[in-house]
């Protein structure tokens, strides 16, 4: 099993450590162009087998975590498009720009993949993970999409992550699963204070 994660963000970085730091094999996809400025992308960038280009990293990868910044979704979403993807399970990471077109990055994701089952997960870290949680307080993730054995990889995967798993339910859950994502957003905006706000599931 390889796993490989598009975007050169931190939410990327810091994702691909944890699984790493669990032996799994990974790589990453980044646009064409890019260059490393911040330190986890530059030392990662002094790998040769760690480091490539979109298409050559979907290409490798058996699962494919999207975790870019919203700027580049259309041109990495293209890239995949154009790519074979059977036998690859793809997980959207992101959350969309609050009032775009779609509202939802998991739909325009959909969109450009018609007919290829997509999943939805970690989107609720946010794309500035871990500076979004210094402490190392998020001990979940919500996921969601169609039920079956490929929705049980996809907990097995978060969970070797080191994630709790949390089943959202169908892919109809995605627009919810952004729209939690925003409000805690909101909530730290409204609170004007330089803190960051999560949510936590309990039972009772």
């Amino acid at each position: 099993m390889k796993i490989g994660i598009l975007g050169a963000t931190k939410l990327a970085a810091a994702l691909g450590n944890k699984f790493l730091s669990s032996d799994t094999s990974v790589i990453f996809g980044v646009r064409e162009n890019f260059v490393a400025k911040d330190i986890e992308w530059k030392i990662l960038s002094m790998h040769a087998d760690k480091v490539f280009g979109f298409r050559e990293a979907v290409l490798r990868s058996d699962f494919i975590l999207i975790c870019c910044d919203n700027e580049h979704l259309t041109q990495l979403c293209e890239c995949l498009s154009e790519s074979d993807l059977e036998n690859k399970t793809v997980i959207d990471c992101t959350n969309a720009s609050f009032g775009n077109e779609y509202d939802c990055n998991y739909f325009l994701i959909q969109h450009f993949l018609s007919g290829k089952n997509i999943y939805k997960a970690f989107n609720n870290l946010g794309i500035d993970y871990p500076n979004s949680d210094v402490l190392g307080l998020i001990k979940e993730t919500y996921f969601c999409g169609q039920d079956g054995p490929e929705k049980l990889k996809v907990k097995k995967l978060i969970e070797k992550s080191g994630f709790r798993a949390i089943d959202a339910g169908t892919s109809e859950s995605a627009f919810l699963l952004e729209a939690f994502f925003h409000l805690s957003k909101k909530i730290a905006a409204n609170k004007k204070e330089k803190t960051e706000y999560h949510f936590k599931l309990i039972t009772v």
